[in-house]
């Protein structure tokens, strides 16, 4: 309240004819900010609203002024605090005005988020079953190709992070921008970032919750017939039936209300994931390479088939670094300040994550590949091959620990993947109504979500083996979009290297997700895949 006492405390100088007649003008009803908008560095105090002596400002003239000329309607309407020199305050008023019900929805209702919940985000997301594919990349890829390719896609989408966390504010506009698809209509306009990122971004968080489900679910009844064993006499459920049990589990655990309430969770993910990554491969390794493994590339019968076989395993990879949709979002729950901008403690939770996410997916491909090498399964990849060669080979305890780690990593990942689209739900309310969402129509939402997912995932059982085309899709958000989104906003001097760099990568990038499309949906044709309408294995 201090800060509107002193901004109204300055003189008001009399405006002749379109200025209102000199009438001071009155203050017009504050808008409302959410108590998470005051960490926005939009809403930084100014200097120009103290005096030059220190803190009080000057007393009022009582001296005459000399008539001022006219000025237009437009400028006489404008206070007098809104100046050139005083952005902080014009950032404060666009901010309010652009999102003020910020403090309604699930992603930004709490800024108190930290550099460790960043991390724990960030590993969940990061890192998980889309990982254990890398083994089949490299039997299309070879040795040295693979680790090139895996190492380069590492440091390109490495690159492409560092770009959106530093553009997650806009030190210019006095705007934060909480979500990837806010981020991408400020770049590209609404219609044209709406239909570049909207599908992407909905088909990242929608397939993979509908993926993890179907992985989940899978595993959770490997899970009990590990632990079973051969004692179970009753009948048992089937694996729709285990479907159904993992949905309900994660739709309990989404009635959390936002993202910062999760960061136990993913805690608990990020854990679990390095924890199952690290065991399949040290398992796979300590029990040597098959007899009679094989590390030729395999090779179609023509020269088309060969770079379409190529091409969907440049997909596999890229499919294993989604995950930047959730970047923006996550370092919303930041508090944030022009002195401690937000993207400091979220690049060091960045770093810190993509650390153990390098430990675990460089094995995880590299162990993978060198123990099954052509023999590894193409749906499921190491956590099958684990399964299908080493059942009796690796202790029940392993196989059982292996199976709850994958079962507890697909819930907490169901948490945050599921996030932006309940935010997009309660959005639509929000919007509407200008109003909080009722807790009954929040827990609405989110049941309608998650069984939605699991009527897909049992009508589409397949869909985890289509990796290539998931990553072809994904691509641009992840590796391409953020380059273009630089080049608009940050406007970086022509012809520099970060000019060249990032037209060069996002030009890469969008002309490889049209390819990789093409491919992997050429091999699906091609080499065919089990489908199973409504038929679950």
């Amino acid at each position: 309240m201090g800060e509107s006492k002193e901004i109204w405390s300055a003189p008001i100088t009399p405006r002749t004819g379109n200025s209102l007649m000199g009438t001071p003008m009155v203050a017009s009803p504050p808008v409302s900010c959410p108590p998470s908008q005051l960490h926005s560095p939009s809403l930084t105090r100014s200097p120009l609203l103290q005096s030059e002596n220190g803190d009080a400002p000057h007393p009022r003239s009582k001296t005459p002024k000399t008539p001022r000329t006219p000025r237009t309607p437009r400028m006489s309407l404008t206070p007098r605090f809104i100046t050139p020199l005083a952005s902080p305050m014009r950032k404060a008023l666009k901010l309010t005005k652009l999102d003020p019900q910020d403090a309604w929805l699930p992603i930004t209702e709490s800024r108190n988020g930290n550099k460790y919940y960043a991390a724990f985000h960030t590993l969940c997301s990061g890192v998980g079953i889309q990982a254990l594919v890398l083994p089949v990349a490299f039997t299309i890829l070879g040795w040295a190709w693979g680790i090139i390719v895996l190492t380069i896609a590492f440091i390109w989408q490495l690159y492409t992070l560092w770009l959106l966390v530093h553009l997650h504010e806009s030190v210019e506009n006095g705007v934060r921008y909480s979500r990837y698809l806010q981020l991408s209509f400020a770049t590209f306009g609404e219609k044209l970032g709406k239909l570049l990122a909207l599908f992407p971004i909905l088909y990242l968080s929608a397939g993979t919750c509908t993926t993890i489900v179907i992985i989940g679910g899978s595993t959770a009844r490997t899970f009990y017939q590990v632990v079973c064993g051969d004692s179970c006499t009753s009948k048992p459920m089937t694996t729709v039936e285990w479907y159904l049990v993992f949905t309900c589990a994660a739709v309990v655990l989404s009635q959390l209300p936002n993202l910062n309430s999760i960061a136990g969770v993913s805690l608990i993910g990020a854990v679990t994931a390095v924890g199952y990554c690290t065991s399949i491969w040290a398992a796979s390794v300590a029990q040597g390479a098959l007899p009679g493994v094989n590390y030729n590339p395999v090779r179609g019968e023509n020269k088309v088939e060969n770079v379409f076989s190529v091409l969907n395993a440049f997909g596999i990879i890229a499919f294993a670094f989604r995950g930047h949709n959730l970047i923006l979002e996550i370092q919303a729950t930041m508090p944030s300040s022009e002195k401690h901008p937000s993207h400091v403690p979220m690049w060091k939770g960045v770093k810190a994550s993509y650390t153990l996410i390098a430990v675990c997916i460089f094995p995880l491909a590299i162990g993978g590949y060198w123990a099954y090498g052509q023999l590894i399964p193409s749906n499921g990849g190491m956590l099958t091959a684990l399964y299908m060669y080493h059942s009796k080979d690796v202790s029940r305890f392993v196989l059982g620990l292996t199976s709850f780690f994958v079962v507890v990593n697909g819930l907490c990942s169901f948490q945050i993947y599921g996030m932006p689209v309940f935010d997009d739900m309660e959005s639509a309310y929000t919007m509407r109504k200008k109003k909080p969402c009722p807790w009954w129509l929040r827990v609405i939402f989110r049941v309608f979500f998650g069984f939605l997912n699991f009527l897909i995932a049992t009508a589409i059982p397949f869909l985890s083996s289509l990796a290539g085309l998931i990553g072809g899709v994904a691509l641009p958000v992840t590796l391409a979009y953020p380059c273009f989104m630089w080049l608009k906003v940050k406007k970086p001097k022509k012809y520099s290297w970060m000019w060249y760099l990032n037209w060069f990568l996002g030009t890469f990038g969008m002309g490889l997700s049209v390819i990789l499309v093409t491919a992997s949906i050429y091999v699906i044709v091609d080499t065919g895949i089990n489908v199973s309408f409504f038929d679950p294995k």
